[in-house]
């Protein structure tokens, strides 16, 4: 034995360290695998006209990059290149050029020795890949002095009607707030926007607007109004004893919580001659005789309790006592009639129509054996593109069926998916066609008419259902000829298609920037279906991150917090999660102010567990198709992949 090799095994003992044992053909071909690599990535630069990105040059150079790495399947290389203590670029999104050469140079150092490459040094490091994607979402989302995940929360009406609402919901540790223009009118948007106003100085913390278009969103049409009845009841165990009175809030026209749950507006001048432990008496919507009992004085409203379940209508009269014993009474007026619905359960039938009329029918299967609903749709016009076996989704995919015959100016469902028991299909909720091309422009009409609007008083506009970047060419069009060329633009991806095109549509954003990218997961699950909602949302955020875009992580975030009070295990880990992305948008409920405030300690705390993390890099078919010029729909074509890659 030689001297040296004598020395080497007294130090080290019979093990070597892994890189002597590993063979210097192997040291060869991983660096061969992964020059090839690199080779792609310099050559993805030439896919798009870099000249006309402005500022954003280089994130778009970076996002080809990106894409040309994940035109490969390099899970074997990572493996590899972990056991010999470097990088397994799996976190090199935001700078992955510069990551690539760096795990090539120290192959060098440790491998056998070869000549220069002469490939170039890229200038977007780690440091200025985080600092692009900070100043990204410093303007599209506002500051975040508190943690790195900005919290983005859906309005509700009561911020138009209680002024103390938004200061509330500030405190808690609202960044951004944001308003679905396809509800409530100009009138709510702009008491919103005065009171945000407010509530920014009152509090003395900064916080951005986000209004959301309505965009080509398909919905079920009217239905047959329900009765108008409003009934309070007591709450009951499971055995049907009481535990507790039912309540309602008696307010006058003029108070912030008129279109409350549990409340009723009545004249005022009545109301103000009401007295703490009064009893009301009525006889009720069923001829029973009732008593609302007067529990407190709540400033101009009164809360009452029925120990009893009461059912209310209109022309049913109350009657107090004043304080010398007169008879005060109140006909009841004002009452809404109950939203329309259609209880269905899988295998029923249901016939949607052109026709907005709702009504019954027989099923045709089965003539005279049972009856089918019928409802309609916000565009008419597009049953004609949905063929036979589509799929159709209701209610963010809560009912689901196929498309099986045609039916006049409409098609016949059978439902398929629906809980045995059944569930209820409302009007104006969402429909999805995810194997349905619509050919819908994504900027309709009467988004074009909502834009002045929203440029007067948002910060940001949510663009929904954008797929293409022609699209984002043409909003940010719209928005130059309304003095506002700066204003950001939110992305939401909730199509199959809009995924599918994710690289153009990134590409069209930086071109057309500021911009960011909202995860809408409810309609993303529908479309490309719930099994592979995981990977697609992990996607979302490697290739936003890539194009140092801020993503907004959306949909069904702590609902059961907000909703009822209460969260379950499984959404608390779901919020967790999001803490990878810039932003963690909440959905309005009953007890929003306390999601808030639970979602700002699990973004706190997991900021000081994990950053981001490592990704398993198999290949990517939307980098894939990218790459290849090929169109959506087209099935994939077979990578070039280097030697034991694999796929």
């Amino acid at each position: 034995m030689s001297t040296r090799r004598a020395r080497r095994k007294a130090t080290t003992g019979s093990r070597e360290p892994p890189v002597h044992r590993t063979t210097r053909a192997s040291l060869e071909t991983l660096r061969d695998r992964l020059l090839t690599v690199h080779q792609r990535m310099v050559e993805a630069e030439t896919h798009v006209p870099l000249e006309g990105f402005g500022e954003s040059r280089d994130s778009a150079r970076n996002l080809l990059h990106y894409l040309a790495l994940r035109g490969f399947d390099l899970r074997e290389v990572q493996d590899q290149l972990a056991d010999l203590g470097l990088s397994s670029l799996g976190r090199a999104e935001g700078h992955v050029l510069y990551n690539l050469e760096t795990v090539l140079e120290r192959l060098s150092e440790i491998g056998p020795r070869r000549a220069a490459q002469g490939y170039p040094r890229s200038d977007i490091t780690p440091g200025r890949g985080r600092k692009l994607l900070d100043r990204n979402a410093r303007r599209l989302l506002g500051p975040s002095p508190e943690r790195a995940t900005r919290i983005m929360v859906t309005l509700p009406t009561d911020a138009a009607n209680d002024p103390e609402f938004l200061p509330d919901l500030l405190r808690a540790g609202t960044d951004v707030v944001r308003i679905n223009c396809a509800h409530d009118s100009e009138v709510e948007w702009s008491r919103m926007a005065q009171n945000l106003r407010r509530a920014r100085r009152q509090v003395g913390r900064a916080c951005h607007l986000e209004m959301d278009l309505g965009g080509p969103r398909l919905r079920t049409g009217p239905l047959e109004a329900g009765p108008a009845v409003l009934r309070v009841r007591p709450a009951r165990d499971a055995f049907g004893r009481s535990l507790g009175p039912g309540t309602l809030r008696l307010v006058p026209p003029s108070s912030p919580r008129v279109g409350f749950p549990d409340t009723l507006a009545v004249p005022g001048e009545w109301l103000r001659r009401r007295r703490a432990r009064e009893r009301l008496t009525l006889r009720d919507a069923r001829g029973a005789t009732r008593v609302l009992r007067v529990v407190s004085i709540e400033g101009d409203g009164v809360l009452v309790a029925a120990e009893k379940s009461t059912y209310l209508t209109n022309g049913v009269s109350l009657r107090g006592r004043s304080r010398q014993g007169r008879v005060d009474p109140l006909v009841l007026r004002g009452i809404a009639a109950r939203a329309g619905r259609i209880r269905l359960s899988s295998g029923d039938w249901l016939r949607v129509t052109a026709n907005s009329t709702p009504g019954w029918d027989r099923d045709p299967r089965r003539r005279g054996t049972r009856a089918m609903a019928t409802i309609g749709v916000s565009h008419p016009d597009l049953l004609a593109r949905i063929r036979i076996g589509d799929q159709i989704w209701f209610d963010g995919g809560r009912i689901g069926g196929v498309a099986r015959r045609r039916s006049g100016s409409g098609f016949l469902v059978e439902i398929q998916h629906a809980p045995p028991e059944g569930t209820w299909l409302r009007s104006d909720q969402g429909i999805n066609l995810p194997d349905t091309d619509l050919g819908l422009p994504s900027l309709l009409d009467e988004d074009r008419a909502l834009l002045p609007f929203v440029v007067r008083h948002a910060d940001l506009v949510g663009y929904s259902f954008v797929e293409s970047a022609d699209g984002i060419a043409r909003l940010r069009g719209e928005l130059v000829a309304l003095g506002r060329p700066k204003m950001g633009i939110v992305l939401k991806i909730e199509t199959r298609r809009a995924f599918e095109r994710l690289p153009e549509i990134l590409l069209g954003a930086l071109q057309h920037g500021p911009a960011a990218v909202m995860v809408a997961r409810g309609d993303l699950a529908v479309e490309v279906g719930f099994e592979r909602l995981s990977e697609v949302q992990e996607e979302i955020l490697w290739l936003s991150e890539a194009a140092h875009l801020p993503a907004i992580w959306a949909t069904q975030v702590l609902e059961g917090l907000a909703k009822s009070g209460m969260p379950t295990r499984a959404e608390v880990t779901d919020a967790a999660m999001g803490e990878r992305a810039e932003c963690v948008m909440l959905n309005k409920g009953p007890y929003l102010i306390e999601a808030v405030r639970a979602l700002d300690g699990i973004v706190r705390r997991m900021q000081a567990h994990q950053a981001k993390k490592s990704a398993r890099l198999r290949l990517l078919h939307v980098a894939e198709r990218f790459l290849s010029g090929a169109s959506v729909g087209d099935p994939p074509a077979n990578p070039v992949i280097p030697a034991g890659g694999g796929r």
